[in-house]
């Protein structure tokens, strides 16, 4: 991404510029746009977040070479992109959804920067996604150190921002709140009631709807309705109102009421389950709500008309619903509420000073442990690729871990750590995937429920490991060499989720 015109707060608002940028100070902007061959990360990270549909207009404020217009625009979106250095003609026009990719970072006159910053903002009609260099991407040698960044060899400006930094810069420069959607990236929605929904989607679990028994006459004549209703009290916990469900009216016409449908809905599956469900909608609601504490508590009055409808259903009031909240999300700092939190998880792998779990499995944690997650997310956003989570057992840590090919790889390596500490909250990401002897895993069955389809097939591997003595000697085995060594020490190679024993020649000859 770049900017324009040399020495001046107002390169952002200019049209053109003449190329290089040489600000007067060495700095040569336009030296910082890449050449990409996907999607960049922020738009990745809308996308995956539901931010970005295909009725919606998209503005790439500072689109660099312009690959992320092109590849939306192939995409069947209505995008649009400027950049002063590579694309000064292009269109700034107010959008949906306008990002500003890895810009601010690049702009060293401080005052320049708010001003991109201010003048994206307003262009955005409903979202502008917001994102920056971190600290922990600052080159590890020597660099020229200019204003509050360096000068890096081409001779381009780079700011790296802390986390926190980032967000507190955004909010004073908007006097908005923003909500971190991944490290380096934040989303700022015009409209609170989309911010809360939003942060309410967050920690909604996915709930299949229940399969119903066609037994009762009444229930295979009316099957495509139960159905409806089904689908709606799995996804919200609750009955609906008139306006939330197509075939309310069609219901009311055919069983007389909605209680009355229920019963029968609940005749024709597992009473038991809708229990649960309720349960479940509760705990996600209870999780949105402590979590708004971070974000700055709105009145009930703000919620969108689904979520007034989910407190007053779940807890009666948004009086008791705000202070069940905060009772739950005060156990969290509570050591001993977490230990025992942990002692009542049905699965997971205890050590001396963390718990983890597999991230897919998250939502089937007792609640203290899903508003321990939720107070990382909350200042980290969704950690890309992360899928094993490390709970901090002697102090508030969460650490989100990076192990590609979970699943087919036996003993897999971790590639990346993102840890932050929920006192301080300073934040960390440590990268292995150059290394050439990363840790690895060991005992994968232990982070999935016994539910999980490959539950079985992990604790095949482990019970043949624990057999064969491979896994007695911990503090060796922790890192791929280590591991290595201690197979070849024994004569076995490892073929898929199974242990082989290698024939010696000897051996090979005996059998024979």
């Amino acid at each position: 991404m770049t900017s324009a015109s040399p020495n001046s707060i107002s390169t952002w608002s200019s049209k053109k510029a003449d190329v290089p940028w040489d600000t007067g100070r060495g700095v040569q902007r336009h030296k910082t746009a890449m050449v990409r061959s996907d999607l960049s990360r922020p738009f990745k990270v809308a996308l995956l977040d539901g931010l970005l549909a295909a009725d919606q207009s998209v503005m790439d404020y500072g689109c660099g070479r312009g690959g992320d217009v092109v590849r939306l625009r192939a995409g069947g979106f209505d995008c649009t992109g400027w950049d002063p250095a590579h694309a000064p003609d292009g269109v700034r026009r107010a959008a949906d959804v306008v990002n500003l990719g890895y810009v601010v970072n690049v702009i060293e006159n401080p005052a320049e920067r708010r001003e991109a910053l201010q003048r994206a903002w307003a262009l955005a009609r409903g979202l502008l996604v917001v994102s920056a260099r971190l600290q922990d991407e600052a080159p590890t040698t020597s660099s020229v150190t200019l204003a509050d960044g360096h000068l890096n060899r081409l001779g381009a400006f780079q700011k790296f921002y802390e986390q926190d930094e980032l967000r507190a810069w955004i909010d004073h420069t908007l006097s908005a709140q923003s909500v971190a959607a991944a490290p380096g990236v934040f989303y700022v929605f015009r409209n609170v009631a989309d911010r809360l929904t939003f942060l309410a989607s967050r920690h909604r679990r996915a709930t299949a709807t229940p399969r119903l028994r066609l037994s009762d006459a009444l229930a295979r004549e009316n099957h495509d309705l139960l159905q409806a209703l089904a689908g709606f009290l799995a996804a919200r916990g609750r009955l609906p109102g008139e306006d939330e469900l197509p075939e309310y009216g069609h219901i009311i016409g055919a069983l007389g009421s909605l209680p009355r449908a229920f019963r029968l809905l609940r005749n024709v599956s597992d009473p038991a389950i809708w229990s649960l469900v309720r349960r479940a909608r509760e705990e996600d609601l209870l999780i949105f709500l402590a979590m708004a504490r971070f974000h700055g508590r709105r009145s009930f009055s703000e919620l969108s008309l689904a979520l007034q409808r989910d407190v007053k259903a779940f807890f009666g009031s948004f009086a008791r619903a705000v202070a069940e909240a905060d009772a739950q999300l005060f156990a969290v700092g509570q050591p001993a509420a977490r230990q025992e939190a942990i002692e009542q998880a049905e699965f997971g792998k205890t050590l001396p000073k963390a718990f983890y779990v597999h991230a897919g499995s998250l939502v089937d944690l007792p609640l203290t442990l899903r508003l321990y997650e939720a107070c990382a997310q909350a200042y980290l956003g969704a950690v890309e690729g992360a899928n094993i989570i490390k709970f901090g057992r002697d102090e508030p840590k969460l650490s989100y871990l990076a192990y590609p090919d979970f699943e087919g790889d036996p003993h897999p390596a971790l590639a990346t750590s993102t840890s932050v500490h929920l006192q301080t909250f300073r934040g960390r990401t440590l990268d292995y995937r150059a290394s050439r002897n990363p840790p690895i895993l060991h005992r994968k069955d232990a982070f999935i429920p016994f539910t999980h389809p490959l539950r079985r097939r992990f604790e095949r591997l482990t019970r043949q490991e624990e057999r064969l003595g491979l896994l007695d000697e911990t503090s060796s085995i922790g890192t791929r060499d280590g591991w290595n060594a201690r197979l070849q020490a024994g004569g076995y190679v490892l073929r898929g989720h199974q242990v082989r024993r290698v024939l010696s020649s000897a051996d090979r000859l005996a059998a024979h």
